[in-house]
């Protein structure tokens, strides 16, 4: 009950936050909207904007770590914050730390859905999506990837896990196995699903004949 209540006030304060920066950035008034995200950062997380943007999306992951058990939804609040965060500094024009937080929020947004967070609490899936939109133009850091490709696994979008799976490749990452096994789990999925998720069996079929050829010497 403690959880789910400090969730509830969590997202309240969030969504006042939320509403009272638009305001503030509509008035050009963004040092004071950056104040406002660094408020509530510290009154649920006990972080800064300093500390927090210094931290590894790895150690920001492990803070919200008791023990084995992910609080997966307080993750998600963080990068709700940072999403927000890097939208003030769009308004002020600068691009590369906006770019910055689009990517970390993205990174702790997805790590947070594939290990339990609820995802109807923040809109999560449209969330993700506008930072998808934000970050198009970019290269995402690998680990980003292997995080996107999986939610888009989990999610049934089954053209986009494959679209993760090349670009992975094409960095040069060792994905040979996990695209084989990526392969044989879409063969275990219905003809139905896998039409909606965008990858027909047909083309199933002919990914994974592809991509053994590909990859026919990284294979060990």
């Amino acid at each position: 009950m403690f959880r789910r209540d400090y969730i509830v006030r969590m997202i309240e304060d969030m969504t006042a936050m939320v509403a009272k920066v638009l305001t503030l950035k509509q008035d050009k008034k963004t040092t004071e909207a950056l104040w406002e995200v660094d408020e509530l950062l510290m009154r649920h997380f006990r972080l800064n904007s300093r500390l927090l943007n210094s931290l590894s999306v790895e150690d920001i992951i492990d803070m919200f770590r008791l023990g084995a058990v992910l609080e997966a939804d307080k993750l998600q609040g963080v990068a709700r914050l940072l999403k927000e965060e890097g939208g003030i500094y769009t308004a002020k024009g600068e691009r590369d730390e906006a770019l910055f937080r689009a990517m970390r929020s993205l990174h702790l947004f997805l790590y947070a859905d594939l290990h339990g967070a609820d995802r109807e609490l923040m809109n999560m899936t449209d969330e993700i999506n506008e930072l998808l939109k934000e970050v198009e133009p970019y290269r995402l850091p690998a680990k980003t990837e292997r995080l996107l490709l999986a939610y888009h696994e989990s999610a049934g979008s089954y053209a986009r896990a494959e679209n993760s799976l090349y670009r992975l490749w094409e960095q040069g990452e060792p994905v040979a196995e996990e695209g084989r096994e990526f392969y044989e789990r879409l063969l275990q999925v219905s003809p139905e699903r896998l039409a909606e998720g965008g990858l027909p069996l047909e083309e199933v079929e002919q990914g994974r004949e592809e991509w053994s050829r590909l990859t026919v010497n990284a294979i060990i």
